[in-house]
C-alpha cells in the first residue's frame, strides 16, 4: 500500500501504486484530470501534482516542485485540463522544479532518468527524452524538443520551438535560439565553440565517430560556407550513419541551426 503523510491533501481521482510515498504537505489534484502515480515514487514533502498526470515508476520529487501546472499562457485557463503530462520511470525533480501540462492537442512528454536540478523549468508542450541533466534554474521553453544525453549549465536558457539534438551540452548561462546538433556545445547565444567530446567518449563512440563529429562541427561552425552549402558538403558523405543523423537534424529545423557565428559569451 502507499504510505501518505496525515497532512498530505489528496482530492479527485488520483491513483496511486504500492509503494508510493506521499510526504507532509503535497497536495495532489485530481479534478481536472486523473493523476496516476508509479510503484516507487517519492513525494518527499510539499510537492503538487496537478492532473491530467501520468508519473512512472521510481521518480524522486523533491520540497515545493511543481508538476502539470497550466501553462504560463495569458489566453489559458488554468481550470482547463488539456491533453496532460506523460513522466517516465526513474526522474529526480529537486526543489522548486515547474514542469506545465501542455495546451495542445497532444501530451508533453519527459522520458526517464532525467535529473532536474533546482528551480529547473520546464515550460508547455515539452518533449524530453532520456539520460538529460538540467542544472539549476535552467529555463525550458513552451514547445521544445531536447533528445537524450543532453546537459545544462545553471541559469542557461533553451528558447521556445528549439530542438536540441542528443548529446548536445549547454554551458552556464548558454542560450540556444536556434536548433542545437547533436554533440555541439554552446558557449553563449547561439555561439557554438565545440563539440561534446567528452560525452561522446562516455557514450562509447569510437575514435572514427568522434573524427566524424569533429569534421561536421568543422564544416558547419567554421568552414565559412553558407548553410546550403554546408549541407551540401555533408551530403557528399551520405551514407555514413553519423552523417545521416545531421543531415536529418537539419533538414527537419524550422528555425535553423546555431553555428559558431552567434554571439560569444562576453565578460
Amino acid at each position: 500500500m502507499p504510505r501518505i503523510h496525515p497532512t498530505a491533501v489528496i482530492e479527485g481521482d488520483v491513483r496511486l501504486a504500492p509503494g508510493v510515498i506521499v510526504g507532509p504537505w503535497c497536495v495532489l489534484h485530481g479534478t481536472l484530470g486523473t493523476v496516476t502515480v508509479g510503484a516507487g515514487t517519492v513525494l518527499r514533502a510539499n510537492v503538487h501534482l496537478t492532473g491530467p498526470l501520468a508519473i512512472g515508476e521510481n521518480n524522486d520529487i523533491y520540497p515545493f516542485a511543481a508538476i502539470g501546472g497550466a501553462p504560463q499562457d495569458l489566453g489559458f485557463s488554468p481550470d482547463t485540463p488539456g491533453a496532460g503530462l506523460i513522466v517516465g520511470d526513474g526522474n529526480v525533480f529537486r526543489e522548486s522544479v515547474t514542469i506545465h501540462r501542455p495546451k495542445m492537442k497532444d501530451p508533453g512528454r519527459i522520458g526517464n532518468r532525467n535529473y532536474f536540478m533546482a528551480a529547473s523549468h520546464a515550460g508547455h508542450d515539452c518533449i524530453i527524452g532520456n539520460n538529460n541533466v538540467f542544472g539549476n534554474a535552467t529555463q525550458i521553453g513552451g514547445h521544445v524538443e531536447i533528445a537524450d544525453k543532453v546537459i545544462t549549465g545553471g541559469v542557461s536558457g533553451i528558447h521556445q520551438f528549439v530542438r536540441v539534438g542528443r548529446g548536445a551540452f549547454i554551458s552556464g548561462l548558454g542560450a540556444p535560439t536556434l536548433d542545437l546538433c547533436p554533440w555541439f556545445v554552446i558557449t553563449g547565444v547561439n555561439y557554438v565553440g565545440s563539440i561534446n567530446v567528452v560525452g561522446l567518449r562516455r557514450s562509447g563512440a569510437p575514435s572514427a565517430t568522434i573524427d566524424t563529429v569533429r569534421w561536421i562541427y568543422k564544416t558547419l561552425c567554421r568552414s565559412g560556407l553558407l548553410p546550403k552549402n554546408a549541407l551540401a558538403a555533408l551530403r557528399s558523405r551520405q551514407g555514413d550513419p553519423v552523417v545521416d543523423e545531421y543531415i536529418a537534424f537539419i533538414e527537419a529545423s524550422k528555425r535553423g541551426i546555431a553555428t559558431a557565428r552567434g554571439r560569444s559569451t562576453e565578460g
